[in-house]
């Protein structure tokens, strides 16, 4: 196990440790955080997306074989939105054609006895502002070959080590998120937005966000840092008092919105396993009606919670542009099925969703 500053700074350490050629590839999960493609990017290699099967939300398998080429040099597969699928199939493809596969786990954390799938060579958990067991930064890396965690090490140590005092501004940064997320605040925000016109989701965002978009030296400079003290500390705290309870609690939450919500709505991720629901996303017609008519009732839904994109096929790649990762994201929302909301509430949630969809597909079909 390695413990780094954040999940880019760990993938940033195995792609420094693997040192490939450059001109080499990765096959990535078409859905994923921009600054993993850009890291990948940095390192001289270049992203090959993999299109998502929407049901389950792991990448198409009967895809792989097309996305392999000469030059493929590992294959990167992020587990999203607080769901697990089967990873055999994507591991006996790498382990038949010698690449490493490499597990991104940031949204899927289940706890401290979690450690990744045994199958992956590199498993990787955040605990970033929003995540899961959140410690306001740090990542956990399972890495299973030894030369290869100790190389990272080795890496690793000639980086500086995260101020407190920087650690202490992101914690007040996150104590303002969590000041926001009290409904009262948040109408006034979303009403102060409306007047300075500055899109709401943006902002809260702002906050939100460790390291906001910026030049790919800019990023590196932020990210190769150690862990401070403090973060290592608190980090600790979290994994020996995680509360299974809570946790139990939003699967629970998430399954009785999924199981209320009508067929007509496309819910991402409904087939996968052992789901926990960091996120809850639907898929609709018409995203921003809904996001307006949930907040009109007191839920903060979102368009942009996360800031995981779509992967973009590099040039000349055309053929492997995800056109269901595409559509997924540009129409969906992300449902607030918190723990602490009562069953009334999760179920006012469905309902509005219902109304909504199926309003929209009532005038759609008399256009």
């Amino acid at each position: 196990m390695l413990v780094c500053f954040s999940v880019r700074s760990g993938l940033d350490l195995l792609l420094g440790a693997l040192d490939e050629e450059p001109g080499g590839e990765v096959i990535v999960s078409a859905v994923t955080h921009p600054d993993m493609v850009r890291l990948i990017e940095g390192h001289g290699l270049r992203a090959v997306p993999l299109d998502l099967a929407p049901p389950t939300l792991e990448p198409r398998i009967e895809l792989l074989e097309a996305a392999l080429s000469p030059r493929t040099r590992a294959v990167m597969v992020a587990q999203l939105f607080g769901g697990r699928f089967d990873l055999s199939p994507i591991a006996a493809f790498a382990r038949r054609h010698g690449l490493l596969l490499i597990e991104d786990c940031a949204q899927a954390f289940r706890g401290p006895e979690d450690t990744g799938d045994p199958l992956a060579d590199v498993s990787m958990f955040s605990f970033g502002s929003i995540k899961t067991t959140t410690a306001v930064g740090g990542a956990v890396l399972r890495v299973r070959n030894p030369d290869l965690l100790a190389a990272m090490r080795r890496l690793q140590e000639g980086w500086p080590v995260q101020t407190r005092r920087q650690y202490a501004g992101r914690l007040i940064k996150t104590l303002s998120l969590v000041l926001v997320g009290n409904p009262p605040v948040y109408g006034l925000l979303a009403r102060g937005c409306e007047i300075a016109g500055r899109d709401l989701d943006d902002v809260v965002n702002g906050l939100v966000r460790a390291f906001p978009g910026e030049g790919s030296e800019e990023l590196l400079r932020r990210i190769r840092h150690r862990p401070s003290a403090p973060l290592l500390a608190l980090l600790s705290r979290r994994l020996r008092t995680f509360e299974a309870a809570r946790l139990a609690r939003r699967a629970e939450s998430g399954e009785r919105v999924a199981g209320c919500l009508p067929g007509t709505v496309l819910h991402p991720g409904s087939d996968a396993r052992a789901r926990t629901h960091w996120l809850f996303p639907v898929v609709v017609p018409d995203p921003e009606s809904l996001v307006c008519a949930l907040r009109e009732r007191g839920f903060d839904a979102s368009r942009a919670t996360s800031s995981i994109a779509p992967v973009p096929a590099p040039p000349g790649l055309s053929r492997f542009t995800p056109e269901d990762a595409d559509r997924i994201m540009s129409r969906v929302v992300f449902l607030p099925v918190y723990p602490e909301l009562p069953d009334e509430a999760l179920d006012l949630l469905s309902e509005t969703v219902a109304e909504m969809v199926a309003g929209s597909r009532t005038i759609a079909s008399r256009a």
